[in-house]
């Protein structure tokens, strides 16, 4: 196949950036996406210009690393699908394709197609963890757990954090990132004793990295490479507004009479 790809270029975070426009010729459909950036590049180091950044790693649909706006759709036309697992058959010769990076104000561009998404990794640092000691692996079934559970929260744990929720969103919000999160956890019993401290930790620091609101537009499900459901953000919405009644702020105590 012969394409024509209209590529975001940045140089730096600073930098207003453009769209540039490339052939890409010779493209099997058995390539993958970024299989079709790579001999892209190759071609513009061959002519001595700096090669398109992108974000990659497994590219097995793993470890949520790729991440790019192709033709308006995160990820790409494919549902369930990450970049890296993108085949060229999903395009037909002759199609122009556009490629941006996420777009958020919560990713700034670091060059090209690379966004910066520590704000990710801040979020699980307020609380997407289970910090109680809990000894050894115990046996699978020394603590019952209800099946609806289980694959719930399994559901939820399929998350891989790749922000293509995030670049869906028309108010670039990360609450089925945060949801997914909090929900994983917060179904099963090793999660209990950290429920309400971690909704409250972890929305407050989505809040804080400036991400947008959730008002219900469902774009995040559609985008979402894994299928997590809304469900999980009515789930975050329950534990959070719980906590907000429930929770005594950190420091806070009986008065001593006298």
């Amino acid at each position: 196949m012969n394409l024509t790809l209209h590529v975001w270029r940045q140089a730096n975070a600073s930098d207003k950036g453009h769209f540039v426009t490339y052939p890409a010729s010779g493209v099997s459909p058995d390539m993958s996406f970024l299989e079709m950036l790579d001999v892209v590049n190759e071609g513009l180091i061959e002519k001595g210009e700096p090669p398109i950044a992108f974000d990659h790693d497994c590219r097995e649909g793993i470890c949520g690393t790729c991440g790019m706006v192709i033709n308006g759709s995160p990820h790409g036309p494919r549902k369930l699908t990450t970049t890296c697992q993108l085949h060229m058959r999903s395009f037909s010769d002759g199609d122009t394709i556009t490629i941006e990076p996420w777009r958020a104000a919560a990713f700034p561009v670091i060059r090209d197609l690379v966004v910066d998404r520590r704000s990710f990794d801040r979020i699980i640092q307020a609380g997407g963890f289970v910090s109680v000691g809990t000894g050894t692996a115990p046996d699978g079934n020394a603590i019952p757990v209800p099946k609806d559970h289980a694959e719930r929260s399994m559901d939820a744990a399929s998350c891989i954090g790749c922000g293509a929720c995030v670049a869906a969103c028309p108010n670039a919000s990360a609450s089925l990132f945060v949801a997914a999160k909090i929900s994983h956890l917060g179904l099963l019993p090793q999660g209990q004793a950290e429920r309400a401290s971690r909704a409250l930790g972890m929305v407050a620091q989505m809040d804080a990295e400036l991400f947008g609101s959730c008002t219900n537009h469902g774009e995040c499900e559609v985008a979402c490479p894994k299928g997590i459901s809304l469900e999980t953000i009515a789930r975050m919405n329950r534990d959070y507004i719980a906590a907000s009644l429930t929770k005594r702020p950190k420091g806070a105590g009986t008065r001593d009479a006298g």
